[in-house]
């Protein structure tokens, strides 16, 4: 049972800290979206060829598609394991701050998800003949980017939390909403390899990144009840 007089900084940390914990010691939840994202990232220099100047080309939408389908892979299970056992229930009812619950899970989902694919990115860049000035272009933008799309990705999960096999009406959901972050984010590896400004392209990501750590959480806290109430 959560303590009643847990602050705002306490309870976020003990969520987070838990969080991590779990998914530490469910090896597929981090490792599943891992291999995924390589696989289909070593699949175009096999399917298109060898060329350079090709790899170079596609690289950064190629890396960003990537990045995107890996995240919503590990979406399903954001919520869904806390639903079955009924822990998600005890959160909404254990009179705490449901919104920074739900922020402390997806900050940790990015951590064990998202941050993965960002320090592997550099690696397959290199594999996809990315052009060196491009690098650190990759690296901001893909932390930006794989931040939105968590909490985009979570929304969508909070909503289908409560539909058996709902993986496929959870990327329906999602899918259009991140075209923006992907838009953004390989624009911005697309211009720094030609040589051309990216602070419009890191701005709007950051932007994106802003509206969306505070406003979803309120969002995905409401989608939760919604799920949770439907259930009972």
């Amino acid at each position: 049972m959560l303590r009643a007089t847990a602050s705002v900084g306490e309870l976020f940390l003990r969520f987070f800290k838990r969080d991590i914990r779990l998914a530490m010691r469910s090896t597929g939840q981090w490792l599943n979206p891992l291999l995924f994202f390589i696989i289909v990232v070593a699949l175009f220099p096999l399917g298109i060829g060898p060329s350079p100047n090709t790899l170079a080309t596609i690289a950064p939408g190629v890396l960003w598609v990537s990045a995107l389908l890996a995240t919503m892979l590990s979406l399903d299970s954001l919520f869904a394991h806390d639903y079955r056992d009924g822990t998600l229930e005890q959160m909404t009812l254990s009179g705490q701050p449901l919104s920074v619950i739900v922020l402390a899970k997806v900050f940790a989902h990015w951590v064990t998800t998202g941050l993965p694919l960002v320090v592997l990115s550099p690696l397959l860049g290199l594999m996809l003949q990315l052009p060196e000035q491009s690098y650190g272009t990759l690296l901001i933008s893909l932390v930006l980017g794989t931040l939105s799309l968590s909490f985009i990705g979570a929304i969508g999960a909070a909503l289908t939390v409560s539909v058996n096999q709902g993986g496929v009406l959870l990327s329906l959901l999602v899918l259009p909403l991140t075209v923006p972050v992907l838009i953004f984010g390989s624009g911005a590896v697309s211009a720094a390899a030609s040589g051309l400004p990216v602070a419009a392209h890191l701005s709007l990501l950051a932007a994106m990144v802003a509206l969306s750590v505070s406003a979803s959480p309120l969002a995905i806290a409401g989608a939760i009840r919604v799920g949770v109430a439907a259930s009972r």
